[in-house]
């Protein structure tokens, strides 16, 4: 907490004025709601949280993260936080599932390890809850997830395209998901298949 401290001359009294610290918020924004403004804050933490190279995020990226929600944490009036949820079918064990799919996953490096990224997925996760059968994500940062309640899928990954499934060899034992309260009883170590989307499959 803030606290200031100020003299007063009027019986030779002292008083402290004490302010709130600012609050972490989560904010859900569809994006069609998303201003021009928070679109490039985003783009700005997304640069930076990803750096360059082969891991910078691109407008492919973005356009995997976008048409669905995104969940933005201010402080102060500042962007430092954000994961965004897209809808795609996820098809195992004879189910086919509509998910939630986490994209955009970024927390300004220099407000690391103060639960904002959390505070986000919790917000998160309670979406995926309300609102699809299954939640899934593409990660290598396992132990972050799996403490917030995710677990890695062990099956085999495919994508589905127009001629067929196409194994994604690539991506097995780095699919997490989170089972919701509607998910059907789910084998964690059968085959695994998404939709077909440009880039990054999963």
């Amino acid at each position: 907490m803030t606290v200031k401290g100020s003299a007063s001359d009027e019986g030779g009294g002292r008083y402290l004025a004490r302010t709130k610290p600012h609050v972490p918020v989560v904010r859900r924004v569809a994006t069609d709601d998303l201003s021009s403004e928070e679109i490039r804050v985003l783009r700005e933490l997304f640069a930076t949280a990803w750096g360059s190279g082969s891991e910078a995020f691109t407008d492919e990226d973005w356009g995997h993260a976008v048409g669905g929600m995104h969940f933005i944490l201010d402080q102060g009036g500042t962007i430092l936080s954000h994961a965004s949820v897209v809808e795609r079918e996820l098809h195992t064990g004879g189910h086919r599932l509509p998910t939630g799919y986490v994209e955009a996953v970024a927390t300004e490096p220099s407000h690391h390890r103060q639960g904002l990224g959390s505070a986000v997925m919790r917000e998160v996760d309670a979406y995926i809850d309300q609102s699809f059968q299954l939640g899934a994500l593409g990660t290598d940062r396992f132990a972050f997830y799996e403490r917030l309640g995710w677990v890695v899928w062990k099956g085999p990954t495919s994508v589905r395209t127009d001629s067929g499934l196409a194994r994604t060899t690539e991506e097995d034992g780095y699919v997490l998901v989170r089972l919701a309260p509607t998910s059907p009883e789910l084998d964690l170590s059968a085959p695994i298949s998404c939709d077909w989307r440009s880039g990054d499959v999963w």
